[in-house]
């Protein structure tokens, strides 16, 4: 904060000193193209989440990131990034000690303390909204695009996105799908309905499994047995939690469904098949050819 004020005022005493030696001369106001340029200077941002993140590099400008939250793991440049935790716990001082311009968060996750403590500081608090949905995750790309004067690069992933969803083909066979969230056997959440997962199942042509509920609740053996799945869904990370199939197959109940008989596992990295981000599209093609791919016996 020393340093900014020191710059201040060298800048103050400059304009000052400019000011006195040229009083005699004709004030000469910027021109369209001095201003632009002063607007468009890079800025040094703060990222609190892992889909703002991956939207920023997709866009060009990762290199003006300074500082992210835990949930920021794609690209892999990302993960050298200094992080500052879960977006629920991270502190001012920790933000400050980045000398961040501007910090970008989704609307549904800015604590007010830390935003009023972040603008009181001088720092730049900017909330994005997102919808998970297609039209959601082009509109967080194409408000990202403008703030960060990249708008033809973000036109150019929202038509990427247009045209990945083309390659989406109809099922042969009716498809349910039941995501599972674990971290380990004692912590297993399903997805409900208003989900990320509901939606990108949805989207790849099955249904969900988990219905009469929203959000996420615990995994019961009665609620698996009577879901019966045509197939499960797990993040890599939960997957590998869980010892991979074998311990898969040991979760109760999962014998009696369609998707323990046929050994019907899919699985994804978390932030590509939930994030709605620059590779929805890329994603919802994935989850729809391993849906077709499917054992339906």
């Amino acid at each position: 904060m020393l340093y900014k004020r020191a710059i201040l005022s060298l800048a103050a005493a400059g304009v000052f000193l400019s000011s006195c030696s040229s009083s005699s001369e004709p004030k000469q106001e910027q021109t369209s193209e001095q201003k632009n340029q002063a607007v468009e200077q890079p800025k040094n941002i703060v990222s609190f989440n892992g889909t703002l993140t991956e939207t920023l590099f997709a866009l060009g400008v990762g290199n003006q990131i300074v500082g992210t939250d835990v949930t920021s793991v794609y690209p892999p440049e990302a993960n050298q990034i200094p992080k500052l935790g879960h977006v629920s716990k991270i502190q001012t001082e920790g933000v400050l000690s980045l000398n961040p311009d501007e910090v970008i968060m989704l609307d549904h996750e800015a604590k007010k303390d830390l935003t009023d403590q972040l603008t009181s500081t001088g720092v730049e608090v900017e909330t994005v909204h997102l919808d998970y949905s297609i039209d959601g995750a082009k509109n967080l790309i194409q408000e990202l695009g403008k703030r960060t004067n990249s708008e033809e690069k973000a036109n150019e992933l929202v038509n990427h996105i247009d045209e990945s969803l083309k390659q989406v083909e109809p099922l042969q066979y009716p498809t349910k799908a039941l995501f599972i969230y674990a971290r380990g056997a004692g912590t297993m959440l399903v997805a409900g309905e208003k989900t990320q997962l509901d939606a990108m199942i949805h989207l790849a042509g099955g249904e969900n499994a988990a219905k009469g509920f929203e959000n996420f609740k615990p995994l019961t053996p009665e609620s698996l047995v009577a879901a019966n799945p045509d197939v499960i869904i797990f993040f890599d990370s939960g997957y590998n939690s869980l010892l991979n199939e074998e311990g898969v197959l040991d979760i109760p109940g999962m014998d009696q469904t369609n998707a323990g008989k046929n050994k019907n596992f899919i699985t994804m990295e978390g932030q590509y098949l939930a994030g709605f981000g620059p590779r929805v599209g890329d994603a919802v093609v994935e989850l729809n050819q391993k849906f077709a791919a499917l054992n339906h016996e």
